[in-house]
C-alpha cells in the first residue's frame, strides 16, 4: 500500500498545484451554501435537505471535472507509459487516483459540516438523516469518481473524458426517473440501477445494505473496466 499512498499524494499535489481544484471546490461550496442560506433565511427552514437535494446534481459536473485529467492528461503528455514502468501494478495506479479523488470529495463534503453545526445550534438536527445524507454523498462521489476515471482512461483528450464521464453519470442519474415510460419489470431494473434512487433512500436516514452494496458494486465494476483498459493499452 506504500506505493498506492505515494501515488495518491502525487495526485493530490497535482490537484492543488493548479487553480482548477480551488475553483471547483469554491463553486461546489458556493452553490450548496446558497441553497442552504436560501432555505434558512428566506424559508425559515433549518434543515440540510436543501444541501443534500442539490449536491447530487452538482456532482454530475463536479466529479467529471475532477477526474477528466487523471489518465487523459497522462496519455497526452506521454507520462502514462513511464508511470506504468515503475514497480507498481495497474490496479495500484488506479486505486491511487481513486483515493485522491475520494479525499478531495471528502474535504468538500467535510467543509459543508458547518451547515450541520448551524442547524444543530438553531434547532433539532435529524441525526439519522444527516448521517445517511453524508454517507450517501460520499458513496455517490466515489462511484462517480470511479466512472470518471474509467472514462479518462479511454482517451487522451480531457474534454472528451469530461463529456464521456458526464454522459455515463447523467444516464445513471436519470434511470430511476423514466421508469413510467417502460414496462414494469424493466422499470424495476432501471430503478435499481439509478444512482439517485439509492441516494434518496440514504438521505431519508434509511441505511440499507442494498444501497451501500449498489455503490460498492458500481465502483468495483468501473474499477475493473479501467484495469482492463490499461491492460489492453498498446505496447
Amino acid at each position: 500500500m506504500h506505493a498506492t499512498w505515494t501515488l495518491t499524494k502525487r495526485e493530490l499535489r497535482a490537484y492543488f498545484d493548479t487553480p482548477a481544484a480551488y475553483v471547483v471546490l469554491s463553486v461546489f461550496l458556493g452553490i450548496t451554501g446558497w441553497f442552504f442560506g436560501n432555505a434558512l433565511f428566506l424559508q425559515n427552514v433549518a434543515s440540510l435537505r436543501s444541501v443534500f437535494s442539490i449536491a447530487p446534481f452538482i456532482f454530475l459536473f463536479f466529479v467529471p471535472a475532477l477526474t477528466m485529467a487523471t489518465f487523459a492528461e497522462e496519455r497526452r503528455a506521454g507520462t502514462l507509459e513511464l508511470l506504468l514502468t515503475f514497480p507498481v501494478r495497474d490496479w495500484q495506479v488506479i486505486l491511487g487516483k481513486l483515493l485522491s479523488v475520494t479525499l478531495f470529495l471528502l474535504l468538500a463534503i467535510a467543509i459543508t459540516g458547518i451547515y450541520a453545526v448551524t442547524v444543530a445550534s438553531l434547532g433539532d438536527l435529524d441525526f439519522g438523516a444527516t448521517v445517511g445524507g453524508y454517507l450517501g454523498l460520499l458513496l455517490l462521489g466515489i462511484t462517480y469518481g470511479a466512472i470518471g476515471i474509467c472514462a479518462s482512461s479511454l482517451t487522451r483528450n480531457q474534454i472528451v473524458a469530461f463529456i464521456l464521464g458526464f454522459a455515463i453519470i447523467f444516464a445513471l442519474f436519470l434511470l430511476d426517473k423514466v421508469t413510467d415510460f417502460v414496462p414494469g419489470w424493466l422499470g424495476t431494473i432501471m430503478q435499481y440501477l439509478g444512482s439517485d434512487f439509492h441516494f434518496q433512500n440514504l438521505m431519508r436516514g434509511v441505511i440499507d445494505t442494498r444501497d451501500v452494496l449498489y455503490y460498492l458494486s458500481m465502483t468495483g465494476f468501473a474499477f475493473l473496466l479501467t484495469t482492463y483498459t490499461l491492460a489492453k493499452r498498446p505496447e
